[in-house]
C-alpha cells in the first residue's frame, strides 16, 4: 500500500503519470528535488506502492545527492543515453542545492515544495489524533514552516499535557535535530569566513521581524567578513537585497544557529549587542546570549519593549524578557503583554501561542482580556464576552474599561441589548475622557427606551468629527478606536453621512499608523456606513478588502460580517449568485459564533435578491421572523432597517396585518432617527398599504421624499412600486412615467435585476424598451403575455405568476390560453421546450 500523501496533488499526478507510462510498456526519467524534510522518500514510496510490477521495471534511487561526483556523473550519461521505450523508468531524488549542477540539468525535474497550512494542519490532525488544542496545532503548525519531517518531530517532543494545552508549552519548541543537521550540511561545506558571517546574519535575525533579514552593515560591524559573503550566495543560502541578507529557507537559519556550539553562538550575540546602535536590539542580543534567567536584563528588556513603536518588535522583546524572568506573576505579566502586543501587529497564531506558555492562570485579568479580544476576532461572541468581564473583574480601572468595551462590542454583535447594556453600565463613568462618557450613557439610555436622551448624548460623539483629521485624538479617546465609536454613534442617530466621515478617518488613521489588527474591522465599519448611504459600489470596494485583511490577520468573525455586507451590496447589484454565495459564507459562520447581526443582514439581502426576481412570498416568509416580535427576531440595532422589504412583499401576498403591524413599529423608529431615508421609505409603506382612493397620493408623497434626498436605489423601488400600481390599475399610459424613471435609477447605481423587473414592467404597460433583445417566438405576443410565458416557462404556477405580475389569477388563465393558442402548444411543457430551444440558440432569454 502507498503512503497516506497529504496537500500532493500535483506531484501524485506526476507520479502517476510516470507509473502509467511504466505500465503501458514505456520509461521514462523523473527527478524529484527539495530540501530535507519536504517529502522526497515518501513520494518514492507513494510511487512503489502503486506500481504494480507489470511493464518495465520500476528503479527508485533516493538521495542521489549523496552518491560521489563519478558515480553521480555516469548515472546521469545512462539516463540521457535513453531514448525510445526504454527496459526501465527511473525515478530519483535530489537534495534541493545540487539542482543548479550541470550532471542531471535538462532531464523532467519535479521540486517539491512545502506543506500548506491546511495539508500541515491535516498531518498534524492525523499525527495527534485530532487531540491537540487549537491554539499549539496552529503554532506547530507555523514552526514547522511546511516541513512533514519537522512537524512530526515537534508533535513526538511533546508531551500529551503540551499538546493538549493542560500545561505551558516550553519557550523553544524542542525537537527536529537531525533534519536541522541535514540542512546544516549545506553550511558545513563552505568555508570559515562564510560560516561565520552566517552565524553573525542567524543570531541578528533573533530581534527582527520574521522574513525581514538581518542588516548587512550590523553584521560587518560585529565583525563579519565580507569576503565570505560570496560563497554563501553562490551557495544559494542567502541572498542580499536592500542591504539586508536574507536566509533562502528559515530552516537554514535554525540550523546554523541550533548546530552552532553554546560558547560560539553566545560569543556572536555578545558581539552583536556591542555593534547594535539602538537599546533594544541591543538588549534582545544580550538577553539572546544570557545562557539562565537573568531579572534585571528581563527588566530593561521590557521597560525597553514598551517604547518600541512596532507591535511586532515589542512582542518579541516581551516574550524574550519572559524566558528571563524566574519569577512566576512577573513571567505572567510579560507574556500577557507580548500576546497583546502580537494581537495588534495582526498575528492571532502567535499571540495564542504565548498564552499557551502561561497555561492555566484563573485568576490573570491581562491573560484573560487578551483570550477575549482574540475570541472576539475568531471564536464564539458568547466566549469572548466572558472572558472579557472576567477580566475587568480582575484588572485595574484603566485596564478594566477596554475589557468592558469588548464584552460590549461581544454582546451587540450577539444581538444582545441586556448584555450589552450591562457591560456599557458596568464601566466607571469616564471623566477623562467625555467622548467616551457621552457614548456610554448615550447607548444604555437608546437601549432601556430613552431614545431622545440618548440620541442627545450621541450627539455629542458626532462634535468630535469637527477638525479632527484621521491621527488626531478624539478627546480623550484612541484613534482609531474613538472614530468607530463615533461612526456607531452616527448610524444609531441616523447620520449616515457623518458614520461615511468617521469610518473614512479611521482607516486613514489605521493606514498610516496602525494596529494592523484594526484594519479589516475599520474596512467593515466603513463599507456597512457606505451602505446605508447608498453608496454600494464603494461600499463592496473596501468590503473585499476588508476581506482580504480579514484572512490574512486571521479574524473570521470579521470575515463573516463582511460576507453580510457584500451579500447585501449584490442584493442591490442584482448579482443573485454573489449574493447567495456571500450570505451562505455568512450564515455558515454566525451560527456557531453567534452572529446575530451578521446573520439579520445575510437573510435581508437573500430576501432583497427574491424581490428582485418576483417572488414576494419568499422574500416575506423569510423576513417575517426578522421583523415580528418573537425569539426568532432579528438584530436590535439593525431588523428595523429590513422592515421597507418586509412591507412590500407582505402587501404583495396578502399578509397585510402583519404589514400594519410591522409598519407601525417602523414609524415609531422613523420617528426618533435622523436618517431622512426612513421617512421615505415610510411613506412607501404607507402607499403599499393606502385604500385606492389614497395610494396615488401616498406614492407621490414617497417620491417627493425620495427627490429630497441622493441614492437612485430606494428612489428606484418606490417609483417601480407606483408604476406596477398603475399598471394594476390599467392605468397604462400613466404608468410609464415612474417605471421610466425606475429604470434610469437602476441603471445608475447598477442594479441589475431591479433594471430588468421596470423593462418588464414597461413591456407590459405596452412600451418598448430601447435595447432589449428579439423575442424570438414570443414576438407576436402582447407584452404581457411574454411575461407570463417566461415565468410559466420557469415552472411558475398561475398563483405565482399573478403575484409576480400584480394580476388576478384569472388574468393570468386568460393570457395563458391565447399563449398557447398563438404559438401552437398545448402544454406547458412544450411551451417550456418551445422558449428553452430559442434560449438555446441565443435568440431569446427566459427568465
Amino acid at each position: 500500500m502507498p503512503p497516506e500523501l497529504f496537500g500532493r496533488r500535483e506531484e501524485i499526478a506526476a507520479l502517476e503519470s510516470l507509473v502509467g507510462r511504466v505500465q503501458a510498456g514505456h520509461g521514462g526519467v523523473l527527478v524529484l528535488t527539495a530540501p530535507p524534510g519536504i517529502g522526497r522518500t515518501a513520494l518514492v514510496e507513494y510511487a512503489r506502492g502503486i506500481h504494480d510490477g507489470s511493464g518495465p521495471r520500476l528503479t527508485c534511487l533516493d538521495d542521489v545527492h549523496r552518491w560521489d561526483h563519478t558515480s553521480r556523473t555516469a548515472l546521469a550519461t545512462d539516463l540521457r543515453r535513453m531514448s525510445g521505450p526504454a527496459p526501465v523508468a527511473v525515478l530519483l531524488t535530489l537534495a534541493e542545492h545540487r539542482t543548479d549542477t550541470d550532471e542531471f540539468a535538462g532531464l523532467p525535474t519535479l521540486r517539491l515544495g512545502p506543506l500548506d497550512d491546511g495539508a500541515a494542519a491535516t498531518l498534524l490532525d492525523r499525527l495527534t489524533r485530532g487531540a491537540a488544542d487549537p491554539a499549539v496545532a496552529a503554532w506547530l503548525v507555523r514552526e514547522a514552516v511546511g516541513n512533514p519531517r519537522l512537524l512530526t518531530a515537534l508533535v513526538a517532543a511533546l508531551t500529551p499535557d503540551q499538546l493538549t494545552g493542560r500545561t505551558p508549552l516550553p519557550d523553544t519548541l524542542p525537537g527536529g535535530e537531525d533534519l536541522l543537521a541535514d540542512h546544516a550540511l549545506r553550511v558545513d561545506e563552505l568555508p570559515s569566513p562564510a560560516r561565520a558571517l552566517l552565524l553573525l546574519a542567524a543570531a541578528a535575525g533573533e530581534h527582527e521581524p520574521d522574513g525581514a533579514g538581518a542588516d548587512l552593515s550590523l553584521i560587518l560591524r560585529a565583525g563579519g567578513d565580507l569576503a565570505g559573503l560570496a560563497p554563501a550566495e553562490a551557495a544559494g543560502i542567502v541572498v542580499r537585497s536592500g542591504g539586508r541578507l536574507h536566509f533562502t529557507d528559515t530552516l537554514l537559519r535554525r540550523a546554523v544557529l541550533r548546530r552552532a556550539a553554546p560558547a560560539r553562538r553566545r560569543t556572536a550575540h555578545l558581539r552583536l549587542a556591542r555593534a547594535c546602535r539602538d537599546r533594544l536590539p541591543r538588549l534582545v542580543q544580550l538577553a539572546c546570549a544570557a545562557d539562565e534567567q537573568h531579572a534585571r536584563l528581563a527588566a530593561s528588556l521590557a521597560a525597553a519593549a514598551a517604547a518600541h513603536p512596532s507591535h511586532a518588535g515589542r512582542s518579541a522583546a516581551l516574550a524574550r524578557a519572559a524566558a528571563l524572568t524566574a519569577a512566576p506573576e512577573a513571567r505572567t505579566d510579560r507574556l500577557a503583554e507580548a500576546a497583546e502586543a502580537a494581537r495588534l501587529a495582526g498575528d492571532p497564531v502567535r499571540a495564542r501561542a504565548l498564552l499557551a506558555r502561561v497555561g492555566a492562570v484563573p485568576a490573570h485579568g491581562g491573560v484573560h482580556r487578551v483570550r477575549g479580544l482574540l475570541a472576539l476576532a475568531d471564536g464564539p461572541a458568547d466566549d469572548a464576552k466572558e472572558s472579557l468581564l472576567t477580566a475587568a473583574a480582575l484588572l485595574p480601572p484603566a485596564r478594566a474599561r477596554r475589557a468592558l468595551i469588548g464584552a460590549a462590542e461581544a454582546a451587540w454583535a450577539m444581538g444582545d441589548a441586556v448584555a450589552y447594556r450591562e457591560a456599557m453600565t458596568r464601566l466607571p463613568t469616564c471623566e477623562d475622557d467625555p467622548m467616551l462618557e457621552a457614548y456610554r450613557t448615550g447607548m444604555c439610555a437608546v437601549l432601556t427606551g430613552r431614545t431622545a436622551e440618548g440620541h442627545a448624548l450621541l450627539r455629542r460623539c458626532l462634535d468630535g468629527l469637527r477638525g479632527v483629521g484621521g491621527v488626531a485624538r478624539v478627546g480623550g479617546t484612541d484613534v482609531p478606536g474613538g472614530l468607530l465609536r463615533i461612526g456607531v454613534a452616527a448610524l444609531v442617530v441616523g447620520e449616515v453621512e457623518a458614520a461615511c466621515v468617521a469610518g473614512a478617518r479611521a482607516l486613514a488613521a489605521v493606514r498610516a499608523y496602525g494596529p494592523e489588527v484594526l484594519l479589516p474591522r475599520v474596512l467593515e465599519h466603513l463599507a456597512y456606513a457606505e451602505l446605508r448611504a447608498g453608496r454600494h459600489t464603494g461600499a463592496r470596494a473596501h468590503a473585499l478588502e476588508g476581506l482580504r485583511a480579514a484572512h490574512r490577520i486571521g479574524q473570521p468573525n470579521v470575515a463573516v460580517s463582511l460576507h453580510a455586507v457584500l451579500a447585501l451590496a449584490a442584493s442591490v447589484e442584482g448579482d443573485t449568485d454573489a449574493c447567495a454565495s456571500h450570505a451562505a459564507a455568512a450564515a455558515a459562520g454566525a451560527g456557531p459564533h453567534g452572529l446575530a447581526q451578521a446573520a439579520t443582514l445575510a437573510v435581508w439581502a437573500v430576501a432583497r435578491t427574491e424581490l428582485a426576481a418576483g417572488r414576494p412570498a419568499d422574500a416575506a416568509a423569510r423576513l417575517a421572523p426578522l421583523v415580528a416580535p418573537g425569539p426568532r427576531r432579528g438584530h436590535f440595532a439593525v431588523r428595523m432597517l429590513a422592515v421597507p422589504c418586509f412591507v412590500e412583499a407582505a402587501v404583495q401576498v396578502g399578509r397585510v396585518t402583519e404589514a400594519r403591524l410591522a409598519t407601525a413599529e417602523f414609524t415609531r423608529w422613523a420617528d426618533a432617527t435622523a436618517d431622512r431615508l426612513a421617512m421615505a421609505q415610510l411613506a412607501r409603506c404607507h402607499a403599499l398599504l393606502a385604500p385606492p382612493q389614497q395610494a396615488a397620493a401616498a406614492y407621490e408623497s414617497a417620491v417627493a421624499h425620495h427627490d429630497r434626498l441622493p441614492g437612485e436605489f430606494e428612489r428606484g423601488r418606490t417609483q417601480l412600486l407606483y408604476g406596477q400600481w398603475l399598471r394594476r390599475r390599467r392605468r397604462t399610459r400613466e404608468a410609464r412615467g415612474p417605471l421610466r424613471d425606475a429604470l434610469v435609477s437602476f441603471e445608475r447605481c447598477g442594479a441589475r435585476a431591479w433594471a430588468d423587473r421596470s423593462r418588464a414592467e414597461l413591456r407590459a404597460a405596452g412600451e418598448a424598451v430601447a435595447g432589449e433583445p428579439n423575442p424570438g417566438p414570443l414576438a407576436a405576443l402582447t407584452p404581457q403575455q411574454q411575461r407570463i410565458a417566461r415565468h410559466v416557462a420557469e415552472g411558475a404556477t398561475n398563483r405565482e405568476v399573478a403575484v409576480r405580475l400584480s394580476v388576478s389569477h384569472r388574468t393570468v388563465d386568460h393570457h395563458l390560453r391565447n399563449v398557447f393558442a398563438a404559438l401552437g402548444v398545448r402544454s406547458r411543457v412544450e411551451l417550456s421546450r418551445l422558449l428553452a430551444g430559442e434560449a438555446g440558440s441565443g435568440v431569446v432569454t427566459v427568465g
